[in-house]
Order: structure tokens, then sequence, then C-alpha cells
């Protein structure tokens, strides 16, 4: 039967009301032509459309958030495949998928890429709100790595890194899109040594010239200071800005810049590099934040003190890393060109990078935060108060009597 252009409709038996789109689907669909009038019933096995149902994939463990969605370990029932299952957020969401789960599925549908995390499929539950992201499964991530590890990375470990998540940024920075929410919790690794870039939920397409977007995007940790300062517009500056910090934390084996607001995040990026002055950034004046407070005076790099130990040619790549004009800092390919690479030690192979524990799994029982939670937000967790605390503030109220 000709149906000719079709209209889906649901409808509760004996009733012609309404339902509530975040009910489970227990309603008959069916189409009706809109030539004809007929009533087609769907069958029950085209319900999902071509989307396969969650109910095919057995769920083992909660291995993480991502910034717009609960990450879970599964299991393909019809291939036996491990793969992650990403839960798309659908806070408030009555009128279909949210944007930020539009963008990362079209733009993770564009990447192929072996430092891009593979977008596999996206299947679907019963209700609106089960939309699942499936993704190829990496055994680690940065953060927890760097949280669990009793010996940090070695510099030669710390270039393969470093260089696989520039090859990463190399890739989408050519096809116009920025990540906007690079940090160490979601820079994923495989047992290969396989550094992946995942957690697409920030991601932009951007033009040139670009568009105004939102500056409240990257983690507070890893924001850079035109960010900081509320430039509306946005290059892939921000993302180098963020490997510059993550370079800095593989080295140091704990965050470079970790501010618990923003003005605490302009004085640390400024004790680290001086205060920034019209010389070496023409627009710094120009930034709209910057009416509101003055910033302290720090004429000094302190870039070399902070890493003694590195060489003129790893410094030199920080500098352009962290340089103040997002015009001039490094991008991704002149990154990639650096001496810093090519010198001793050089980079290991990624095959030959240690394989560790999967703490994600080990402990994804416990309901207590962890220092990978801090990792993903960017800020330090609320903990109760050291007995130590509440003894010294006793001991204060008693004198203040």
């Amino acid at each position: 039967m000709c149906l000719g252009v079709v209209k889906r409709k649901t409808m509760e038996v004996g009733e012609a009301k309404a339902a509530d789109p975040q009910e489970p689907v227990t309603r008959k669909g069916y189409l009706i032509s809109l030539k004809t009038g007929e009533r087609t019933e769907i069958r029950e096995r085209d319900v999902h459309g071509r989307c396969r149902a969650v109910t095919e994939f057995e769920k083992l463990n909660r291995i993480g958030e991502g910034t717009y969605g609960i990450v879970y370990r599964a299991r393909d029932k019809r291939t036996n495949q491990i793969v992650a299952l990403k839960k798309v957020r659908m806070d408030q969401e009555k009128d279909g998928l949210p944007v930020s789960g539009l963008r990362e599925i079209t733009i993770l549908k564009k990447c192929k890429h072996d430092n891009i995390v593979n977008l596999i499929d996206v299947v679907v539950g019963k209700s609106l709100e089960s939309i699942f992201l499936v993704m190829e499964y990496c055994e680690q991530d940065l953060a927890s790595l760097l949280d669990n590890m009793s010996q940090p990375f070695s510099e030669s470990e710390v270039k393969c890194i470093v260089l696989q998540v520039l090859q990463g940024l190399k890739y989408i920075h050519s096809r116009f899109i920025i990540h906007r929410d690079l940090k160490v919790s979601n820079l994923l690794m495989t047992d290969k040594g396989c550094v992946k870039i995942a957690d697409f939920g920030l991601a932009r397409l951007f033009g040139l010239p670009s568009g105004p977007m939102t500056p409240q995007v990257v983690t507070l940790w890893y924001r850079s200071p035109e960010l900081l300062l509320g430039s509306p517009t946005q290059t892939t500056a921000v993302d180098m800005w963020a490997v510059g910090c993550i370079f800095g934390e593989l080295l140091s084996h704990k965050p470079l810049l970790p501010g618990n607001t923003e003005i605490a995040q302009l004085e640390l990026i400024i004790d680290l590099l001086g205060t920034p002055s019209e010389t070496i950034w023409p627009d710094y004046t120009k930034m709209p934040a910057i009416q509101n407070f003055t910033l302290k005076k720090q004429p000094y790099n302190n870039l070399k003190p902070k890493f003694p130990y590195l060489s003129a040619a790893g410094l030199r790549l920080l500098n352009f890393l962290f340089m103040y004009d997002p015009k001039k800092r490094a991008t991704a390919e002149e990154s990639l060109h650096s001496s810093y690479f090519k010198e001793p030690p050089l980079p290991c192979d990624p095959k030959l990078m240690p394989t560790f524990p999967q703490h994600r799994n080990l402990q994804h029982n416990s309901t207590k935060p962890t220092v990978s939670t801090t990792h993903q937000l960017g800020l330090s967790v609320p903990e109760l108060p050291a007995v130590s605390d509440l003894l010294g503030s006793l001991l204060k109220k008693s004198r203040m009597e």
C-alpha cells in the first residue's frame, strides 16, 4: 500500500489525549496516510527505527561522567565486544535531543582518526531520556592514571602522550572543530598506549571570522586568559592553552594551575607567566572583564624555575603554548614540529607505554569522591572539615569568650 507522505501518531488504546513524552513507550503506534487516511500499525521491531535497542547491551559498571552524560562500560550481546555507553543527558528536555548531544554526535561522525574516540552507534531505550552513544572502550583515562600511579610518567612517555594529543588536535582543527573542554580526564588511553581525545559535548564548529561563543566553557584549571577575561570569540588557541596545562601537569605529576575561582586562576597564571600588557597582547585592554578589576604586577616568567629539568627546547614549546596573545599562540601543527620531540629522550613508541590496573573498574562500587573527580570538575571537592580544624575553631571560640 502506498502511504504517500506519512505521519506518525501514538495513542493509548481507547484514548485520544496526548501522552507525557517522558513516559516509557507503552502505546501502540501507527502511520496514517495523508493521501488515503488509512492506518498502518507500526510493528514492534520497527519502533526504534534503524537504531538498536539499549537492551542489546549489558551494562557492566559505571566508569565516569562527561560534560553532558554518564558513561558505562558495557558488553555488546551480539558480538561480545566491550564498549563504552554514554547516556545523553536529557534534563528538562521535552522536544528531542539537546543541542550538546546533537553536536557531539554530528562531530564524532565526521571524525575518523586514531587519536579521536570512535563513535560506533547510537542506541535507544523505550523512553525519551534513554539515548546512548556507543563508543569504543578505552581502558584508562589520564586523570585516573595520574591519581593512582606510584611514580610519574618518564619524559619519554610524556612526549609520547603529548604528541598523540597534538596529532588529534591537528586533525580536528583542520576540520574547523574546537574541542573547548580539553583536560586530562578527557584523554583516554588504551592498553596499547594509544591516546584518544574524548567528550565532545562542548565542541563547536567554527568559521572565519569566528562568531561569538560562550566564554565559560573550558574547565577552570585549563581555561585560557582570553576566556577568563570574557572574550566573546574563540579559536583553536583555547585548546592549545589547555595542551600547555596538560603538558605541565604530566611533567610535574600534579595540576599546573589549580585555581578555585576565576580571579584565583588569573593570579596563578600571572605568578607563572608574569602580568600581560599591550606590548605582548595588543587586544589585552579590549577584553570585556578587564574593566572590572586590576591585575597584580608581576614582571617575571617563572616557567624555568618551575621546570628546572626541562631542556631549552621544552621550555620554548611551553612558552609558545602559553602565549597570552591567542593569535601568537602555537598551533597543533607548529607544536608537532618542535625540536623538543626530536631531542633525547625521544618519544617512546605507544606500544611500549607501560600498562596499568583498570582503576575505574576497581573503584566503581565506591561512592566516595576520588581525586579524579576533582580532575573532571577542575575544582576542589568539598569535604568534611578535619578534626584539627574543628578543635582549632573550638579553642578560638573559648578564647574569645
